[in-house]
């Protein structure tokens, strides 16, 4: 047998091998994910138990094997409702490939399969290598008329389904802008402006600036410089978490010594024949009484040190209480054995009441100063004192940054400040965020300036392209590997590898690549997260959908061009070395074979993929894991039982996208691929389908009604093009048995068919794209009806009808009154100075946060609302609401945290 002949041989053995491998695999991990199913319903329908009501859904119904009917005729529309548009469009996209690729997939069968195999005379090709359009015969390329003919259909239909769904989309998207639950939310109607020049650095002048817009100004929050506020609000969370983790502990250890001497106790009084005196012994020891809490009043004293030494002390021994180290003098973190060591959940609840003290003297001083910047107009605040603090300098401002958030009274009007030119000097409020939520602001980078942003945009992006061209190493030699029997056959410091089995050797060409491929395309997303964030991006929504085009960019030059050149000039490599001449017609002969690699690729990401995105193995035993080990507070149970997946779009999209380029460009040279495609696609459309109906919950902060979608179909775009300059590059380059060209006319019509696909392209960005992000004006009235002024409500808050919002003079009115409910439980926070007035949703959580409350379980001795009393009185919010202690010690919760209950994260 030839060289050529086994290289041929090895690449159906590979197919083979992925086919068979990856089936096994699909048919294991589905049977015990079926098994398993109704037996862990948290890990496997998670929202269906959730304690929070508006995010609980109905059960998965049916029984072991009945589930797939049952989620094959869930409605997929269900999802916009359950997880939001983008969760829904995602799933959009994946029914409309399943769409497109099912006809192509049943016309290529019957047309292409015959035209490229039957009786064409190649003799050099067997396997899967016959039914690709390499396998065509000098003398019968007549036939590559077939592939151009199908070519241009499937071209039309592919606009037709792209021109459909942007419809839908941008239908959709519109009907979700004035959706009353949507644009009643502060988010519809707010606008992040960057790059404010000074003049306009004050609440009153951006007031009188955006007065101008429909229905005027509601609040303005002027971003600011907090200077230490911000690290004094991470400490208070820091010291909050390690209170909860102290109190938690010392219950726990509490119940044990309990339980420890009842169990000394009771066999004590069966020595002496007294059963009944176990109880009342281990009552005298540990001070208390042994019945459960509900059945009892945990007697209190009215001096602080009775309560220091009460009951805490009487149960666990002062050294026996939860204790740490500090950092060292000048280190960020502790070491073991090195540092002060103190009482933990002493040295907590001085952290905290000190944080607040110092937290409340800093928003004092910001008020202040905010004041202050409204009374003159403008700030150019004094430099602060070296060693100032802010316990003892309340008088120390807050200086602006170049940037504010501008909530509207009307919804069209932050829609037409995104629209309209703000200032008449470059680089002066260009940038404008509309849909913003104040979970979704990356609160750094707020505060840069329009030339520190550019600069870091070149930089990340010079980055981003560097690390492009450095990752085409690792990603060749994969390639290489996909074609490592061609390898074996040209070069003999390789030939063991020839000497192995068929299927060793498909295993390692067919199996190893795409998972070497996978491991190298998880290692990216991390550090491209990263430099779209140092770019300069002030939401998260934002730097993942710079990450989708980043990822993508990243995915089709490594993941397919450069595997796809490397794989089919390896496959050309042992006629290419000795015959140099006939490089463009070896290219065009076996640049389709690199089809195999891809082949496998897909069904390793359709099979295994898949049945691994059903079974989630890792999670279910992360999450035993996790409860064992990490379950210690009610906060860490709620979050591991209850708190369920996400995903991240900047990277799902991309590795999906992939998969269409891949399955589009070889629709037509490697027709098998085609069948492949819509079953793997349908796979992937009931996968995302079941996991957004009973297992994801995405964030609502990150919500962008979709805007991923039309990146999305771009990406079909470029599928698009890479077929057809493939295809028209080996109509270019085929031969006839003279060594002429051969489809010359098949080439040419392919270059008018690009042409064609570029105008469409262009149309639709000019026709659909004003309507991707936007809402238009002709939509108002659906959203505010026809009254006159904008009456109507913003997050549940009543907006007045207002009447012009500039007098006669030119000066901003103040005419509203700021109605809007305040941030978290305003009635135990006043007095610690940590309440301002007015909705506190865009101040930086530096600046507004209350202290989160600290979430402690009952316990069966009490200890728990000892503790808490302590606590409360200093001033430190404390729960013990929907968490409780059995008598193991072990926590478990039946309702969410209470600041979560209260709306804050």
């Amino acid at each position: 047998m030839s060289s050529i002949d086994q290289a041929q041989t090895a690449s159906t053995a590979s197919f083979l091998a992925a086919l068979v491998f990856n089936a096994a695999v699909f048919a294991i991990e589905i049977t015990a994910f079926s098994i398993l199913r109704p037996h862990f319903r948290l890990i496997y329908e998670p929202r269906s138990l959730s304690p929070v009501a508006s995010k609980r859904t109905s059960s998965l119904a049916g029984g072991i094997f009945k589930w797939p009917i049952t989620l094959i005729n869930s409605d997929f529309r269900d999802i916009k409702r359950v997880n939001g548009p983008d969760a829904y469009f995602f799933v959009r996209f994946l029914r409309m490939i399943v769409r497109i690729f099912l006809p192509i997939w049943l016309v290529t069968w019957v047309v292409l399969l015959p035209v490229d195999a039957i009786a064409t005379r190649a003799g050099n090709n067997s396997g899967l290598d016959r039914f690709t359009f390499g396998n065509m015969s000098p003398s019968q390329q007549a036939r590559y008329w077939a592939h151009l003919l199908l070519a241009w259909s499937f071209t039309i239909w592919i606009w037709f389904n792209i021109q459909h769904e942007m419809r839908h989309y941008v239908a959709t998207r519109q009907r979700w802008l004035v959706n009353p639950d949507h644009f009643s939310s502060p988010q519809a109607s707010t606008v992040l402006v960057t790059d404010i020049p000074n003049e306009y650095l004050s609440e009153i002048a951006l007031r009188r600036l955006f007065s101008h817009l429909p229905g005027g100004v509601r609040k303005v929050w002027l971003n600011r410089d907090l200077k230490d506020l911000p690290g004094l609000h991470e400490r208070r969370i820091a010291a909050c978490t390690k209170l909860e983790v102290a109190e938690t502990s010392l219950l726990n250890k509490a119940t044990k010594l309990r339980n420890k001497q009842l169990k000394k106790a009771g066999k004590a009084a069966k020595r002496n024949g007294r059963d009944d005196e176990a109880d009342v012994e281990v009552t005298r020891q540990t001070g208390g009484d042994a019945t459960p809490p509900t059945e009892r009043s945990i007697p209190s004293t009215s001096e602080d040190v009775e309560r220091n030494i009460g009951l805490a002390e009487r149960l666990v021994l002062r050294n026996k209480r939860p204790t740490h180290r500090l950092p060292a003098r000048f280190m960020p973190f502790s070491i073991p054995l090195i540092g002060q060591k103190v009482d933990t959940i002493d040295w907590s609840r001085d952290e905290i009441v000190l944080l607040n003290e110092e937290l409340a003297a800093g928003r004092k001083a910001l008020r202040q100063g905010v004041a202050s910047s409204d009374r003159s107009h403008s700030y150019f605040p004094p430099p602060p004192s070296e060693g100032s603090r802010v316990t003892t300098e309340p008088e120390r401002t807050y200086p602006p940054v170049t940037s504010a958030f501008v909530m509207f009274n009307k919804q069209i009007a932050a829609h037409l400040t995104k629209s309209a030119l703000l200032h008449n000097e470059p680089y002066k409020m260009g940038e404008k965020f509309v849909e913003v939520a104040p979970e979704d602001v990356i609160w750094a980078n707020l505060g840069l300036d329009p030339y520190e942003r550019s600069i870091r945009k070149f930089i990340s992006w010079m980055l981003t392209i560097a690390l492009i061209i450095l990752w085409a190493f690792p990603v060749a030699f994969v390639g290489a590997v996909s074609n490592v029997h061609s390898l074996c056959t040209t070069y003999s410091w390789l030939a063991w590898v020839c000497k192995l089995p068929n299927a060793v050797v498909g295993i390692i060409q067919g199996i190893l690549p795409p998972i070497l491929l996978a491991i190298l395309m998880m290692l990216l997303p991390i550090v491209l997260r990263m430099l779209a964030k140092f770019e300069g991006i002030p939401k998260y929504s934002g730097v993942e959908l710079s990450l989708m085009t980043r990822y993508f960019t990243f995915q089709l030059t490594h993941s397919f061009l450069i595997v796809t050149v490397a794989s089919g000039i390896i496959a050309a490599l042992p006629n290419l070395v000795n015959h140099p001449a006939g490089i463009p017609s070896l290219l065009a002969t076996h640049l389709p074979q690199a089809s195999t690699f891809f082949l496998t690729y897909i069904l390793l990401q359709g099979l295994s993929g898949t049945a691994a995105g059903f079974l989630q193995a890792i999670p279910l035993i992360l999450y035993y894991f996790k409860l064992f080990l990490l379950g210690s507070t009610p906060r860490s149970v709620y979050d591991i039982k209850y708190k369920s997946s996400s995903v991240a779009w900047g990277t799902l999209y991309p590795g999906t996208t992939l998969l269409v380029v891949i399955s589009l460009a070889y629709m037509l040279i490697s027709p098998i691929m085609n069948g492949l495609a819509c079953v793997i696609f349908y796979l992937f459309y009931l996968l995302y389908k079941y996991l957004f109906l009973w297992v994801f919950d995405q964030p609502s902060s990150t919500e962008t009604g979709g805007l991923f979608f039309p990146k999305a179909l771009q990406h079909v775009f470029v599928g698009l093009y890479v077929m057809q300059v493939c295809l028209c590059a080996l109509f270019f380059l085929a031969e006839d048995v003279r060594g002429k060209p051969s489809s010359v006319g098949e080439g040419v019509m392919m270059a008018v068919l690009i042409l064609l696909t570029a105008f469409f392209q262009y149309s639709m960005r000019r026709s659909y794209g004003p309507l991707i992000e936007l809402l238009p004006l002709s939509l108002v009235e659906r959203s505010y009806g026809s009254e006159e002024g904008g009456g109507g409500e913003i997050g549940g808050i009543t907006l007045e009808k207002r009447s012009e919002a500039v007098s006669n003079n030119g000066k901003a009115k103040a005419q509203t009154s700021d109605t809007f409910p305040k941030r978290g439980d305003s009635t135990d926070k006043q007095s610690k100075g940590e309440i301002d007035e007015g909705f506190k949703g865009f101040d930086h959580p530096a600046a507004a946060d209350p202290q989160r409350t600290i979430w402690l379980p009952r316990d069966i001795l009490g200890l728990g609302v000892e503790e808490a009393e302590v606590m409360r009185e200093r001033g430190i919010d404390v729960s013990l609401e929907g968490a409780g202690m059995d008598g193991e010690g072990r926590v478990d919760v039946e309702s969410a945290p209470p600041d979560e209950l209260r709306g804050l994260d």
